[in-house]
Formats: C-alpha cells, structure tokens, sequence
C-alpha cells in the first residue's frame, strides 16, 4: 500500500478531521490544509475544521485565506482534547506537539505530513520529507495519485503553495516541486495566481521595513536588525527577505517585539551558515527556534527581559542590546560594525 492510499484508508475511520496548521500560518501550510481537507471529504470525513494560533499578518497570508475563502478557527487546546475515538488530527507543514504550534505536548495526533526538519514524529501516519520543497508537493502527489478531482481553486492554492515556499523555485526546489508545478499548472487559475503574487501592503508593513532599513548594522556579510514594536509580525521576514538582497551580505536577522514576545527572522544563502542552527544555538535555551539553513525563525518570552524595565523605550534597547550581542558571539564577529 502506497503513502496515498494508507493516508486515505486512515481517513475513512473517521467522523471528524482537525487539520492544524504551524503557528502564523504561511500558504503552504494554508494549501496543505485545503488539499488535506479535499482527500478528507473524498473519504466521507463532512465535519472539518482547520486550526491555527498566532496572527496572520502578512498581506500575502491575508489575501491567501481571503480569496479561497478559508474558514479557519483560532486553536484551542479543548479541541483536541478528550475528543472521540473517531475525531481525527492532522498536521500539516509541521510535525511535533508544542512545536511551532500550540496543541498540547504529549497530545495523539493521526496524520503528519512535513518537509521541516523534526524530531520525535509520533503519529498513525508520518510522511516526513525534507529532501522536498514544500508540503504542498506531497499533498498534491496524493490529489493525483488518488484521482481525486482538483479543482481551479485548490490547484492554484496548491502551486501558490510551491512557489511561495520555495521562492519561486529557488530555495529547496527538487524535480518533484517541477512534477506538482507542471500537474496544477494546467487546472490553475492564472488570473487568481497574479492576485496572490502581488497584494496590497498595510502602511503598518511598511513602516517596520522601513524601520528596519534604518536600524541595520553590520558586520563583513552579517546584517542585523530590529523592527522595534509592531504589530506586523510577518513585517519581520519581509524585512530580511529585503536586507538579504543588500549587495555583500550572505546572511541576515531581523527582530521585533510583537506583543509579549520577542520574534526573530534569519536569512542565510550562504551555504556555509545554516540559519536555524545560528538561532538554536543562540537562543534555544530561551524560547522556540529552529528552521532550515537559508531560512529560519523563532519566538523568545518578553518576560525574560522585562524584569529590567516596564518602560516601553527602555526596554526595547534592552532587547536590541542583548539580542544584537547573543547573535554577534554566535558568528564569533568582534564588537566593531560597518554601516
């Protein structure tokens, strides 16, 4: 029996899926929960619900759940918990309780479907892959392989899905990212691609770019920088998708105060750095970090630097002070900065 058909033949067991997806959820994990959702119901599963926790700030996030007119429900632990034999829960583009998510550890999940590095996977069925690009890839193998309709809808949230994840075919990519792309191409909707490739930013984005830009320091190809406090969480990774672009630098952190919580953006081209083992190592004992090597993030407790200040001013030059040099002893760069 092949992944396809052991996934579905899982599905059919139950009444009710809870398709979860990774904390602020990108459209590869929104792509993934839809086409999760479209097997669940070829598998006579009607009671869905797609979860999430976190915010859904990114203007292309935004406009993702907007024009494929996602229902999607804030998590709360009591959904999964003392729920039915027969209630099902997936999770999509992650793959550990507690992790990037904020389900319960130690909580049974059924269905993980990943391309993250992870550890620990316990579930009924784990397809775990990260030689792939994208968890959309996967799920769109398991759209062909089972024959299940694909409609305009789910075929370009599905390519959206790949091409977002993997930059437009440059960061991760493998040929199976060009198998899916060259399969949904042909049932997509390119006009609704183009929306999706090109939405609307707040002013609030643009001001913490803005701010970022301005707050840059460096150090040979390092780049670090701060957003201050916004309210624009993804405002953090636009940023350094911009600052990444800055003739000379290879690798780049950007960090802010969003809400109660310090959040943290790394990218890192260059092959010889690995962006998620620099935030691990730097700031794993404090909060929840991880990610790939040109790509990473993390989230660190406010509390463990509030205790110095309540002013709002005065704490922030706190955690631009401590962050900036946890980071720099890190990539074992001295004190001295250009720019």
């Amino acid at each position: 029996m092949n992944k396809a058909q052991h996934l579905h033949e899982i599905l059919t067991e139950g009444s009710e899926i809870n398709i979860v997806c990774h904390n602020n959820p990108d459209p590869d994990s929104l792509a993934s929960a839809l086409a999760l959702g479209q097997i669940a119901t070829d598998a006579d599963i009607d009671e869905q619900r797609i979860l999430y926790s976190g915010d859904v700030s990114h203007q292309q996030n935004r406009a993702f759940i907007n024009l494929f007119d996602m229902d999607l429900q804030l998590f709360e632990p009591a959904t999964v918990q003392n729920r039915p034999a027969d209630s099902l829960l997936a999770f999509v583009d992650h793959a550990v309780p507690g992790v990037n998510n904020q389900v319960p550890e130690g909580t049974p999940v059924d269905v993980v479907i990943d391309h993250h590095p992870a550890d620990e996977i316990d579930a009924r069925f784990v397809d775990h892959r990260e030689d792939i690009g994208a968890a959309s890839t996967i799920l769109t193998e398991y759209i062909r392989a089972l024959n299940i309709g694909l409609d305009a809808a789910l075929a370009t949230a599905l390519l959206f899905g790949i091409r977002r994840e993997t930059l437009d075919f440059l960061r991760g990519v493998t040929r199976e990212e060009y198998d899916a792309a060259g399969y949904l191409h042909d049932h997509a909707d390119q006009d609704l691609l183009r929306q999706l490739s090109a939405p609307s930013a707040t002013g609030r984005t643009l001001d913490a770019v803005a701010t970022a830009i301005g707050n840059r320091i460096r150090k040979r190809a390092v780049l670090i920088s701060h957003v201050g406090w916004t309210t624009e969480q993804d405002a953090l990774s636009q940023a350094a998708d911009y600052l990444v672009a800055l003739e000379g630098v290879e690798t780049v952190v950007v960090f802010g105060i969003v809400d109660k919580a310090i959040h943290l953006s790394a990218r890192s081209p260059d092959p010889r750095v690995h962006a998620g083992d620099i935030l691990e190592e730097a700031f794993g004992d404090d909060g929840s970090v991880g990610g790939q090597y040109d790509v990473a993030a993390g989230e660190i407790p406010l509390g463990i630097f509030a205790d110095f200040t309540t002013d709002d001013v005065q704490l922030l030059s706190v955690v631009e002070r401590a962050i900036t040099a946890r980071l720099l002893t890190v990539l074992n760069l001295a004190d001295d900065l250009e720019e």
